[in-house]
């Protein structure tokens, strides 16, 4: 089994910085590249529909500061103030993630001492693709 132990301890620890006002649904978020820098990442609501989930805020920090090539991410979600539940990333989180990682790149979602591992393909067989 993968120690995903520092990026849990991110993960959870971004999820208290969420601003959730609407839904209070919080997540955080810890993306790692392949050399081994994390970028972390938590929702980001507001009353229109510009919304940002944490593992888009993760990527674009990331891929601001000129990264390109990612092993893992660790989400980590649920109710303000509750323990995490079993959050996968949305549909577009799905897609946009998809545009920037390979078949190697893992999902973990970790809820209720539980660490569930996705990759990619798996939370979307059929992504919108188009070669570059």
């Amino acid at each position: 089994m993968i120690n995903l132990g520092d990026d849990i301890t991110i993960a959870t620890n971004l999820r208290q910085r969420a601003y959730a006002p609407y839904s209070h649904y919080t997540v955080g978020a810890c993306l790692q590249t392949k050399n081994g820098k994390r970028y972390s990442g938590c929702n980001i609501e507001n009353g229109g529909i510009q919304s940002i989930c944490a593992e888009r805020v993760a990527f674009a920090k990331a891929i601001a500061e000129g990264e390109k090539y990612f092993d893992k991410i660790v989400i980590i979600g649920g109710k303000e103030g509750n323990l995490p539940e079993r959050t996968l990333p949305c549909g577009y989180c799905r897609q946009f993630m998809s545009e920037f990682v390979d078949k190697d790149f893992k999902i973990y979602i970790v809820y209720e001492n539980k660490v569930e591992e996705y990759s990619i393909e798996e939370l979307l067989p059929y992504s919108f693709k188009i070669e570059k």
